[in-house]
């Protein structure tokens, strides 16, 4: 490997061939994420999958993904970036072939389980590496490198939905190999750069008091409820297992953590809705009303991907203009309006809509990676992948449950008050969830209904969806606070800057 200081800005032919190579390991997750929401489908019309089934297969590619990113942190110095990238290159391959090949739910399950395991670990790998790659302008950095997650969605889902509805899934969940083979490829026998906080000579001790318990108490907790979820443990098991950890990283680090980590770890779950939570949705939502346009509900997804990934590799002067927090700030506003927009839109407005939703939300997740990597150097690569490990956690145990609790009691509520013998008919019994009791429609009497009731069930659960786009709205207006107190206090400790270490 060439001189660390050439790598670290960016001169090296090596260096920038490097992250290139990370480009298109986050092209590959993308591709991952975007492929399943073409094929699911597909799989439950094959395999005799319920809607339940389908939601477990679309969970288990998220909460991996943020087990792994967290785990690895611990290691990822000790093991070295090159090895934590060959396991993500072996889990991204051999994910393909137990899909292709699967004969059943668990096949299905185990090959999406190890797919979210491989991405969650080229992520545990690419975000410090760029950070140091480009430690002189971090932010700006890692805007353009997470351009690779819409670029990697906008890339994915054309090539699926040119494949067309007759195509064999097969073929579509081979997609995956094309940027996988292509990271591999450029990765092998790469020289990876030393972190700075290593170079500095920080104790991995004090990487984790950066963090500390109070952020360990975010962590922690989502982990294990997400887990717990999945393999359905008692809420008794689940806190005695949340504390048996949280008490043995207390007793090592003895430490709290520092505050504004914690607080930016706080902002990053209604951020991590608003962005991920929502998109996992959107096809869904909008599909009602796009279908008046003869357009698959997808199309948005896309739509809104192609924007992010365009802005995101012009990042570097809207940050400069802006500052990191004053960006993010101002995004939180338009995300809002966006959404508000969209719950509201029909016919081509949909678009118009969609465009400030996509610009709002385009710099929101790498923005707050390039903050917690300036002003957190001393937490290496931990705080860097913990605060992207609570955003995926988020989605999995609040934001995308708290999206579909929204439709169902909407739902419920419009029906009793519009048709109260149909409602009596068509919902189902009361359930429970983290956000209270709901009762959701059964889907096996909606087969019964006449056409008529099944026309106003379609306008109901149509405005139902669209409405939910509104209520989400509020997530980015909650940052946009946090933001806000943010910028105050920089500004009265003369401004914002990036911390630096030697």
């Amino acid at each position: 490997m060439r001189k660390q200081n050439e790598g670290q800005t960016g001169s090296s032919d090596e260096m920038k061939w490097l992250f290139w190579a990370c480009f298109i390991a986050l092209i590959a997750t993308a591709f991952g994420f975007i492929i399943r929401t073409q094929v699911i489908a597909d799989w439950g019309v094959q395999f005799n999958l319920s809607e339940t089934q389908k939601g477990e297969l679309f969970g288990v590619g998220l909460w991996p993904f943020a087990i792994s990113i967290v785990l690895f942190s611990f290691v990822i110095d000790k093991i070295g970036y090159g090895k934590a990238m060959a396991f993500a290159f072996v889990c991204h391959f051999s994910s393909v072939f137990l899909l292709i090949f699967a004969n059943g739910y668990w096949m299905l399950y185990i090959g999406t389980f190890i797919v979210s395991l491989g991405s969650g670990t080229v992520e545990a790998v690419i975000n410090p590496v760029v950070a140091t790659l480009f430690s002189k302008e971090k932010t700006k950095w890692l805007n353009i490198l997470h351009a690779g997650w819409p670029g990697g969605m906008v890339l994915g889902g054309l090539l699926a939905l040119g494949m067309g509805v007759e195509m064999d899934w097969r073929w579509k969940v081979g997609l995956i190999l094309i940027p996988t083979v292509a990271y591999g490829i450029m990765m092998f026998r790469r020289k990876f750069p030393v972190h700075e906080r290593v170079l500095a000579g920080v104790s991995f001790k004090a990487m984790l008091q950066e963090a500390g318990i109070l952020s360990a108490i975010i962590v922690v907790g989502l982990m294990v409820r997400e887990v717990g979820r999945v393999f359905d443990w008692s809420g008794l098991v689940e806190l005695t297992i949340a504390l048996v950890l949280l008490i043995g990283y207390g007793l090592y680090v003895r430490s709290l953590g520092r505050p504004m980590f914690f607080f930016l770890l706080l902002i990053m779950i209604p951020l991590a809705t608003t962005e991920l939570g929502t998109d996992s949705w959107i096809s869904d939502l909008m599909t009602p009303v796009m279908a008046e346009l003869g357009l698959q509900g997808g199309w948005v997804l896309v739509y809104t991907a192609f924007i992010m990934m365009v802005l995101r590799f012009s990042a570097g002067p809207i940050i400069e203009k802006f500052s990191p927090l004053g960006l993010l700030a101002i995004s939180s506003i338009i995300a809002s309006i966006g959404l508000i927009a969209l719950s509201r839109s029909f016919g081509f407005t949909i678009f118009l809509s969609a465009t400030l939703y996509g610009l709002g939300k385009t710099f929101f997740w790498p923005t707050m990676l390039g903050v917690v990597a300036e002003r957190f150097p001393r937490g290496g690569a931990l705080t860097l992948n913990a605060i992207a490990g609570v955003g995926m956690l988020s989605v999995g145990v609040i934001g995308a449950a708290f999206l579909g609790n929204i439709q169902d009691k909407e739902i419920d509520r419009e029906l009793l008050s519009t048709n109260s013998t149909l409602h009596q008919q068509v919902v189902g019994a009361g359930k429970n969830s983290v956000f209270g009791k709901y009762r959701p429609l059964d889907q096996q009497k909606l087969a019964q209904v006449s056409d008529e009731e099944k026309s106003l069930l379609t306008t109901i659960t149509s405005k139902a969806k669209q409405n939910a786009l509104a209520t989400v709205a509020i997530f980015p207006l909650i940052m946009l606070i946090g933001y806000l107190i943010l910028i105050l206090y920089f500004r009265s400790q003369g401004g914002y800057r990036p911390e630096e270490i030697t």
